[in-house]
């Protein structure tokens, strides 16, 4: 079965319908030669939510009244200000930045000129939040892109990323004489032939996989088409009883999960006394198109639990489930639930999404028109490329991934130092055709997994079934999986939830060893027959915790497990006896 859109309706002989097929492949070399242009972004779609914005914001007299009054007080806040910080320097600022913005952290932004610049760009940014939002009659979804593309105008020209307006380039460049300048351009040049060549950007070398990273003791002990199973070689002289299982996504190198011995995750299970099996995702290639995502989770998360049951029989696993390889793990749960195999005794998700009403700024690129675009795209190439998917998400970060790079190393001439998380990042994967597009259509566009539509071999599953304890965490700064999105696991599994809420973001926030300081997390767990909290009041009575959430995890595993037992040997054999490498494996070098 291919994509519902390669599904051409057709009545006659073979050779009409190839002849009609035929004309929609035209069609689809010309939105895939468009896509070498806009940047995997539809043109169509873009449009469409321009003019659903300025056809109602022209017809909206009273939107347009207001907004030449805001734009009168805002100036007068501005003029106020400039006049009282000429006698004044240290005058306090007309307006703050949004939290999170660190663009005019720097103290030289509080003095004039430079409050002068800073202080008109935040205002004109608010008055902008304003054009774009609340005109009557544009749908909310248009409305999200119109001020998404508003905002990244708005960040292209920010006073921090020119030269002579950002103080603390000015400060360098009359220190140096110029020479940040002259090293800026250097790293512009290496970078461009870095992205010219296909290289990974400037620094990552230092970091490869099996020697500066995913270097915690393990083996191979299964491989199919699309995985490779590690089993990690115990540290302790017993272990529970229960294996971990973990499917990371496959969007990414599971490494994420086990980044340097200090801040390993995996490590971190091994030396609390688990068996620990991890999915490392082979790197499909455009001959993989057509393998779709209910292939992910039979070669995947099945085959994985079987071979683990297989390793360690007779007692439950404990599966754990990362971004959208939490959500695969959900649909194997719920499908093992609907046919009565019961071979979890926990489920945890990590950043991971079950219901994707509220999926965040991702959605501002999901729609009809954008997800046929990036088919036809996908059709020609038939992968989603890495730099598509890169691309995506500096977007959706602009100013921390690229606006604040373009600053420090272009203009103040400065490299950040190299680290193992930004390392990881750039070791990007790319994805089949077909499992994408399933994935955006099935999930994204008809939210079928929350709606009890999607299908698992031809019935469909219900996350109501899943009756499993389950550990789930949300990050407060989530970009890719808002908590408020991942919270709504509360009113679609009927179980035992101990949700969690942790300090950082989708990656760094996961990624937090007991060493780190400033670590914080909320919890509370939900009995299976209590009634539902929603996320305000989850917020309100959720108590605050200083430290890393891994060891409140590890804390809820142990009280969920059996007792201490003599490891298993490495594939239930003995390493001796298998042919398969060790870890990281193979998958994971591919590039």
């Amino acid at each position: 079965m291919t994509p519902e859109r390669t599904a051409i309706p057709s009545a006659g002989t073979d050779s009409d319908a190839l002849g009609l097929e035929a004309f929609g492949s035209i069609d689809r070399m010309r939105e895939a030669l468009t896509a070498q242009f806009s940047g995997g972004l539809s043109p169509s779609a873009l449009a469409l939510a321009y003019f659903d914005w300025s056809l109602h914001l022209a017809s909206a007299p009273g939107k347009r009244a207001e907004l030449a009054y805001k734009a009168g007080r805002k100036l007068n806040r501005l003029a106020a200000h400039c006049a009282a910080a000429l006698t004044a320097p240290d005058t306090a600022p007309c307006i703050e930045p949004l939290p999170g913005d660190t663009r005019f952290s720097a103290e030289a932004w509080r003095r004039p000129p430079f409050s002068f610049w800073s202080q008109g760009f935040l205002l004109s940014q608010q008055w902008w939040h304003n054009v774009t939002h609340e005109v009557p009659g544009v749908s909310p979804h248009h409305e999200e892109v119109v001020s998404f593309v508003a905002r990244q105008m708005l960040d292209m020209v920010s006073p921090s990323n020119l030269p002579f307006t950002n103080p603390e380039v000015i400060e360098k460049t009359l220190e140096t004489g110029g020479a940040n300048l002259v090293q800026g351009v250097r790293n512009w040049v290496e970078d461009c032939n870095r992205m010219m060549t296909g290289q990974p950007a400037a620094g990552t070398e230092d970091f490869v996989a099996g020697r500066d990273v995913a270097v915690t003791p393990g083996k191979v002990v299964y491989r199919n088409h699309l995985i490779e199973l590690i089993q990690y070689a115990p540290t302790t002289e017993t272990v529970h009883a229960e294996p971990i299982l973990i499917v990371p996504a496959w969007i990414m190198k599971y490494y994420i999960l086990d980044l340097s011995p200090h801040n390993s995750l995996v490590k971190f299970l091994v030396d609390a006394g688990f068996t620990v099996f991890m999915i490392s995702w082979r790197n499909p290639e455009p001959r993989d198109r057509d393998i779709s995502f209910d292939d992910y989770r039979r070669l995947g998360v099945d085959a994985a639990v079987a071979e683990v049951a297989r390793i360690v029989p007779a007692v439950g696993i404990h599966a754990v489930g990362y971004c959208l390889g939490g959500t695969l793990l959900a649909i194997a749960a719920a499908a093992m639930a609907r046919d009565g195999v019961n071979r979890l005794t926990s489920i945890t998700l990590l950043a991971a999404q079950t219901d994707f009403t509220e999926a965040g700024e991702l959605t501002l690129f999901i729609n009809e028109s954008q997800v046929a675009f990036l088919e036809d795209m996908m059709w020609d190439r038939g992968v989603l490329d890495t730099t598509q998917m890169a691309g995506a998400f500096q977007i959706l970060r602009s100013n921390d991934l690229i606006w604040s790079r373009v600053v420090h190393d272009y203009l103040i001439g400065e490299r950040a130092p190299p680290s193992d998380l930004m390392a990881w990042n750039a070791d990007a994967t790319r994805l089949p055709y077909r499992m994408h597009s399933e994935y955006l259509r099935k999930l994204f566009l008809n939210n079928d997994l929350a709606g009890g539509r999607y299908a698992v071999d031809g019935r469909p599953v219900s996350l109501s079934d899943i009756h499993t304890p389950m550990f789930v965490v949300g990050t407060l700064r989530d970009h890719v999986a808002p908590w408020r999105s991942t919270h709504k696991i509360h009113f679609l599994a009927d179980a035992e939830i101990t949700y969690l809420l942790t300090s950082g973001g989708h990656n760094a926030g996961i990624v937090a060893p007991p060493a780190d300081h400033g670590r914080s997390y909320q919890v509370l767990t939900k009995p299976a027959d209590a009634r539902y909290i929603g996320p305000d009041d989850w917020l309100r009575l959720a108590p605050h915790v200083d430290g890393s959430w891994w060891t409140e995890w590890v804390r809820w595993l142990g009280a969920r497990s059996g007792d201490m037992v003599a490891p298993p040997p490495l594939g239930g054999r003995g390493a001796d006896n298998l042919a398969l490498p060790d870890a990281p494996g193979s998958y994971v070098l591919q590039r």
